[in-house]
């Protein structure tokens, strides 16, 4: 168990066994994804998301594990014990999703009402050239961050993240549209680091999804929805040691056709002296599960994490 001396939001650094997330199978295949976009892109959109409708209750009936934690997180969003249709909608936005990454990835962009907040703060850091890091989670949609970039020139972004899950989004989206792969910057290796020093100093973004840990590397027991959860502390450091910004990015979907894409000021280590490193990177750590906290009571049915994030 983390350390849970101190504050509230005190400071516990664990090492553990790999998380449930990274040892656990995926369920489908590349070829029902392809057969999935075929019919999405020959049907359109709106016939074609009636099969959501099986596809989420697929899941509700015969996924006991995810709904058991799925169920487990809704509870402590809402406040209350969740309903069957709290449940199901929460696996219908999560298909819902998924199936809108199949538009989003070959371009149809005029499918969808996408507005954006807190875009000053990337112009504003492709403006001065020095590259920054986004800070994203299992919230929302990150294909409807990605299509911004894609639908104005500007901001390029290298997604880095761990190895097995670059091998699964890079067969994810070249069964989708192999035009759409973005860079990725595998983690794991020696050059990893300096890979991302080398895209930060050509102005671009390193984005990096922050809210699981995997069970073996340094993390910060922070208060997360009303109970002590951990969170890795790896990027953040990264981005205090190469002194860059760092940016926090949602694409939260909001019903029918629309996502409601944010950006907000995470941290600034650009000026951060060694010394003051580790508190800054602390409080950095504790802001980051803020707003995540604050965007899924906003927003409760886009948190898409199936697994026992507060390892009870």
């Amino acid at each position: 168990m983390p350390d849970l001396s101190g504050k509230a939001t005190g400071l516990g650094v664990a090492r553990t066994r790999a998380a449930p997330w990274v040892t656990s199978r995926e369920r489908g295949s590349l070829r029902l994804l392809r057969v999935m976009s075929w019919i999405s892109l020959h049907w359109g959109r709106r016939a074609s998301r009636l099969l959501l409708y099986a596809i989420a209750g697929y899941f509700f009936c015969f996924a006991p594990s995810a709904r058991t934690h799925a169920r487990a997180y809704l509870r402590r969003v809402l406040g209350r014990e969740p309903t069957a249709r709290d449940r199901f909608r929460h696996l219908l936005w999560f298909a819902t999703t998924i199936h809108d990454r199949v538009y989003l990835v070959n371009g149809r962009f005029d499918l969808f009402e996408i507005s954006i907040e807190g875009g000053e703060h990337i112009a504003e850091a492709v403006d001065t050239g020095s590259g920054a890091f986004l800070m994203g989670s299992h919230l929302g949609s990150f294909e409807a961050i990605h299509s911004v970039g894609r639908r104005q020139p500007g901001p390029q972004v290298a997604m880095a993240m761990y190895e097995e899950n670059a091998r699964k989004i890079g067969r994810l989206l070249s069964a989708l549209n192999p035009q759409a792969i973005p860079e990725v910057i595998a983690l794991g290796h020696m050059d990893a680091m300096l890979r991302i020093r080398e895209a930060l100093d050509r102005g671009r973004f390193v984005g990096v999804l922050a809210d699981r840990t995997l069970g073996a590397e340094p993390t910060r027991t922070v208060m997360f929805l009303g109970t002590p959860a951990r969170f890795p502390t790896g990027p953040m450091r990264a981005a205090a040691i190469m002194r860059r910004k760092v940016i926090f990015m949602a694409g939260l979907y909001c019903g029918g056709n629309r996502y409601r894409i944010l950006f907000e000021s995470l941290a600034d280590f650009t000026a951060i002296g060694p010394n003051e490193r580790e508190a800054a990177l602390d409080a950095a750590v504790d802001r980051y599960a803020a707003l995540l906290e604050h965007h899924c009571r906003e927003a409760p049915f886009n948190w898409f994490n199936f697994f026992d994030f507060w390892q009870s």
